[in-house]
Parts: structure tokens; sequence; C-alpha cells
């Protein structure tokens, strides 16, 4: 069994761990050690009964070689941030978790850091990038391209060759039709309905969606 903690302490922190209790109650694959979270007023908390070891400077201080990482934050740009600050400081691992609950097909690529979750209906020829989250519920058609650090919040439908660029965060009940393709770390909202490409940068909302704010390139980055 691989050792693993969950950065985070927050309500997707504690469905994760629940995946890994679900995962380990169908085949043991994982030692839960507790979580991480960048806030120092959790440190020393417990969530679920285990401890809340700190931040990224934790896994400095162990050895973090032997320490798989899952970074249970929704919001993909303090997730990106946090994934690089591990990166920078650590040389943890990053773990991939698939629900025993998902249906995922035969011919499906998941990138590291990536979280399935239960419900999902993942179908085939797909393209999963790393650090993806894929709430419950949610559904990816055929040829479908998920970029890096994308967050598909629960009950998303993503039609078949779909292009979903990285960063982006597909809000709960969004649904992206079919050929569709959305730039890069832009944010589509709860409901919306996209029908046609959604740019970079952008929020866009509503059925049709419409983007109602732009943002500067790089706006991830401050």
């Amino acid at each position: 069994m691989k050792n693993i903690v969950i950065f985070g302490t927050g309500g997707l922190a504690r469905e994760v761990h629940q995946i890994v209790e679900d995962i380990n109650g169908s085949a043991p694959a994982w030692k839960f050690l507790g979580f991480l979270d960048g806030n120092v007023a959790n440190h020393g908390k417990e969530v679920h009964g285990s401890p809340v070891f700190g931040g990224v400077e934790w896994l400095t201080q162990t050895d973090a070689a032997d320490v798989y990482v899952v970074v249970a934050i929704g919001n993909p740009v303090s997730k990106r941030k946090i994934i690089e600050s591990i990166k920078q400081q650590s040389d943890a691992h990053f773990a991939t978790l698939v629900h025993p609950r998902a249906w995922v097909g035969s011919f499906v690529d998941i990138g590291q850091g990536s979280i399935i979750c239960a419900g999902a209906l993942i179908t085939t020829d797909i393209k999963i990038g790393e650090y993806v989250i894929v709430n419950i519920g949610s559904t990816i058609g055929h040829d479908a391209c998920i970029d890096d650090f994308v967050t598909i919040a629960p009950t998303v439908n993503v039609s078949g060759s779909v292009h979903v660029g990285q960063g982006t965060d597909l809000g709960t009940g969004s649904t992206v039709i079919q050929g569709c393709s959305i730039g890069e770390w832009s944010i589509v909202g709860a409901g919306a309905v996209v029908v046609k490409n959604i740019d970079a940068n952008v929020t866009a909302v509503g059925a049709p969606a419409k983007a109602i704010k732009t943002r500067a390139a790089g706006w991830h980055l401050e």
C-alpha cells in the first residue's frame, strides 16, 4: 500500500478522502496518513478523525519520496499554484484516483494527479490531462480532450469531440455541445449551455453561453 495525503480540508477534500476509502474497500491500495492545508489555523486539527499535519512545508520535513499527494482544491487557479509549490519544494508523487463506481472506458487516458469521482461516465477515445477533477455525476463523450488543471463540477455534460482548455472551470450542471472548444483559463457558469466556441480567459454564462467578462492573458499567474 502506498502512503497518501490529501491537500485541502474542505468539502471536496472530505469527498476525496471517501474516494480513498472506497478504493480501499474494493482492493486495498492506499495507506491514508492525513491532510495538508495552506491555512495555518487548521494545522494540528483533525478532519474525519485524521490529522492536519501542516502545509507544503510538511513534505519537506518527511521522506516525501514515499508519499503521494492528491490536491483536492476545486478552484483551478489555486490548484495550479499549490501543485507548482509542491513540485518546487518536495519529491512527492501525485496520486491519480478513480472511484470504483465511476464508469471509465478502456480507451481513456487519465493524467497524473487527476480525480474521477463516483458516478462519472467517461466513454471512449478521451484524453484527460494532469490534475483534472471530474466531479460526481458528470459525463464526457467520445473524442473529447480535457487539458491540465481543469475542474468539472458535479453533473456537467461534456459532449463528444469537445476540447476544454487548460485551467477551465466548468460550473455545476453546465453543458458543452458536440464539437465546441473552450479556451484556457475560462470560467463557464453553473447551468450554462455552450453551443459555440468560447474564447480563452473569459467568464461565460447563460443558455446559450455568452462571455460577460474578459481577463488579460496570464491572469491566473497573478
